[in-house]
């Protein structure tokens, strides 16, 4: 069904701090190449932050710094917010309004499966916020507000993209009759496709290969954060956990050995090679000799961005302007969407 709707791509990131080598390999490097090819819009996702506890994103002042935060590191990324859209989700109110629709579309038992809001909710899942649980119908859309064809989702985020395409086609199939009355045969949302690009898509923790690299481990030596510099980006390096054994010169060498494997991973990814090339060039070759080669690769590839988000944070005036004006852009075209949506549910508007 995607094949009648224009290539557009849309995907989010929440503002929660601390952006780091996961967050940059995982899914923004990816976000820098894809505008060569796609119709790319880029949000920062600020109504999924609230979803938890205030004690988690902070409150209203941490909440526009980290907001701040991942605008700028799109933009020192090489994110061109002339050529793609870069706004924040907030300022745009068809996402809400999108939501409660689908709301009524999606169906509980849908959501009671979603895996991640019983990870994130744990066992006292009665004082979770609403909100938690219906992340997933938000998420949806968030997606199809601009009828993107196309998701990047990591391994984490593949169950609400499914949540995502069955709310298209059940609105599709309910309302297949006064859809195809308005011009649209092929229905009116694209089933949207997932994208799962890069050598190093899941980064693990410099501390323990086993555990994804995340902002809320209480160790800042196991993640490399995109706002270090050069000295602080080497000696985390060079103090990652690794094993006694030298490299293996082929893949399947890495199968029990995660902190090699990931390494290794963070090496191909930076350098744009795959991980085989990466073993031909170092495999046989001790830790003590490929954490040099791995840090000089890390500082020259994440030094200039830290630079130019420090650059960027040093005037927020300037990051609120290309915010506001994505947002004009991005409420031009969901705002299409929806009063698409409006017509054919009957709602009666203003014209």
């Amino acid at each position: 069904m995607t094949d009648t709707f224009p290539q557009r791509v849309f995907s989010g990131v929440q503002p929660t701090g601390n952006l780091h080598l996961g967050n940059y390999l995982g899914a923004i490097v990816n976000f820098v190449a894809m505008q060569k090819t796609y119709d790319c819009i880029y949000c920062v996702v600020d109504l999924h932050a609230i979803t938890v506890p205030i004690s988690v994103w902070g409150g209203p002042a941490a909440l526009k710094q980290a907001t701040r935060e991942v605008t700028a590191a799109f933009l020192a990324a090489g994110i061109d917010p002339v050529k793609s859209i870069v706004f924040n989700q907030s300022q745009v109110s068809t996402h809400a309004e999108l939501t409660w629709v689908f709301n009524c579309v999606a169906r509980m038992g849908w959501l009671s499966r979603m895996t991640q809001f019983k990870e994130k909710a744990g066992k006292d899942r009665e004082n979770a916020s609403v909100g938690l649980f219906d992340y997933p119908v938000l998420m949806a859309a968030d997606i199809l507000a601009y009828r993107a064809t196309h998701v990047p989702v990591g391994d984490d985020q593949k169950q609400h993209l499914e949540l995502a395409r069955d709310i298209a086609i059940k609105f599709n199939n309910d309302f297949g009759e006064w859809i195809a009355e308005k011009g649209h045969p092929n229905g009116f949302f694209p089933v949207t496709e997932p994208m799962i690009t890069g050598p190093a898509t899941r980064v693990m923790s410099l501390r323990d290969g086993t555990k994804k690299m995340s902002k809320s481990d209480p160790s800042d030596y196991s993640r490399i954060n995109l706002t270090d510099d050069a000295d602080t980006i080497a000696q985390k390096v060079r103090k990652a956990k690794t094993d006694p054994e030298p490299l293996p010169s082929e893949t399947d060498g890495l199968k029990t050995r995660p902190e090699a494997d990931n390494l290794v991973g963070i090496y191909a990814a930076l350098s744009g090679l795959s991980k085989e090339a990466v073993l031909r060039d170092h495999g046989g070759s001790q830790f003590s000799a490929f954490k040099p080669a791995l840090a000089d690769l890390a500082v020259e590839k994440l030094s200039p961005i830290a630079g130019e988000m420090r650059r960027l944070l040093a005037d927020p005036g300037h990051i609120d302007r290309i915010l506001g004006d994505g947002a004009n852009r991005a409420a031009a075209v969901a705002g299409e969407t929806f009063r698409g949506v409006k017509d054919i549910l009957g709602f009666l508007q203003s014209r």
